[in-house]
């Protein structure tokens, strides 16, 4: 454990329970993909939980987050209610994007979660934009903007690292390093697998982190955030990780081996703080069932939640959709994309 925190039983239960909670939720996901109760992409977060729920403890309510399209895990640790998701997640109009968004476009004004991404670098200038916004306003806000290691080999990136600097943006930057991005392994596609060292060339602060330990990601992110509140610069923070399902629902994954898999399954998030609570005789396993019994009755009652939302009426897919003056001079009205 991490000794830059002051942690307690209690404590280190919060974050075990958290981050069951992200996985409990995305097994049963899957489970109802399979079912075409959720439709469209699905993408799990299962793995790296320990990001989520460590960075999202060491910010406050009034910072704002930037995700991407594998953000469920990311809005459970924020605040926003597992119903609210479940039904965006089945296009229901009691969704937090009332339906339109589904899996990869979460957003929730009320937890400063500014949505899930669903282009690839796509919520780095944005994130960027919302810390200049913060500055301007001369507000203490942190700006959270979570990407993927595949992020890095887009022109976004770099634009991000580089305007971050040159304009002092409170801004951390988050890259979930899962090794294998889409589907490529980083080291075919990068010449430097060193994320951190990137961020580095470009002036800014960063470091690498185990990814899959919870304790030394809210310890690294507590120390980031008070860097960029005591500087007024960015900073990059690289946690190493790895996803334990497919890119997506639709990934065979034949570019890794099971056995790797199964290799970093013995020491993922969930697994690693369980043990180390058990052997410290700080759980038991009587009172790990309690939690998971806890989170299945949650996920149920969001299902239930889920499926008697309604769908949106027809009548109504226009609305807050706006037309727009083209070069041509052609105008889409309204009622032609009903």
């Amino acid at each position: 454990m991490n000794d830059k925190l002051h942690l307690d039983k209690n404590h280190l239960l919060v974050k075990l329970t958290q981050m069951l909670r992200i996985r409990l939720f995305e097994e049963k996901c899957a489970e109802l993909y399979t079912q075409q109760k959720i439709r469209g992409f699905l993408h799990l977060y299962i793995g790296e939980e320990a990001i989520a729920v460590g960075v999202m403890a060491a910010l406050s309510s009034q910072d704002e987050i930037v995700a991407t399209y594998r953000e469920h895990g990311h809005a459970l640790a924020r605040g926003l209610s597992m119903k609210s998701i479940l039904a965006e997640m089945y296009g229901r109009t009691n969704g937090c994007s009332k339906g339109r968004g589904g899996s990869m476009h979460l957003f929730d004004k009320k937890n400063n979660f500014y949505g899930g991404n669903a282009i690839v670098a796509g919520g780095l200038p944005l994130a960027a934009g919302l810390a200049m916004a913060n500055k301007r306003k001369a507000t203490t806000a942190v700006t959270a903007c979570f990407f993927g290691e595949g992020a890095v080999a887009e022109g976004e990136f770099h634009e991000a690292m580089n305007l971050a600097v040159l304009w002092k943006l409170p801004v951390l930057f988050i890259c979930e390093n899962n090794a294998y991005a889409m589907g490529t392994a980083l080291a075919l596609s990068e010449s430097e697998t060193n994320i951190a060292k990137k961020a580095k060339s470009y002036g800014m602060a960063a470091k690498q982190v185990d990814g899959m330990n919870v304790v030394n990601v809210e310890a690294a992110a507590i120390e980031a955030t008070q860097y960029i509140k005591a500087n007024s610069q960015p900073f990059f923070l690289e946690c190493q990780s790895y996803r334990f399902r497919g890119h997506s629902s639709f990934d065979s994954q034949l570019y890794r081996d099971k056995e790797e898999i199964k290799q970093w399954q013995k020491h993922g998030p969930v697994v690693q703080l369980k043990q180390w609570l058990m052997q410290n005789h700080q759980l038991n396993e009587n009172e790990f069932k309690g939690i998971e019994i806890q989170i299945n009755q949650e996920i149920l009652e969001a299902i239930t939640f889920a499926e008697q939302g309604t769908l949106e009426p027809i009548e109504e897919l226009c609305k807050d959709v706006y037309s727009t003056q083209l070069s041509g001079g052609v105008k889409i009205d309204q009622g032609d994309l009903v």
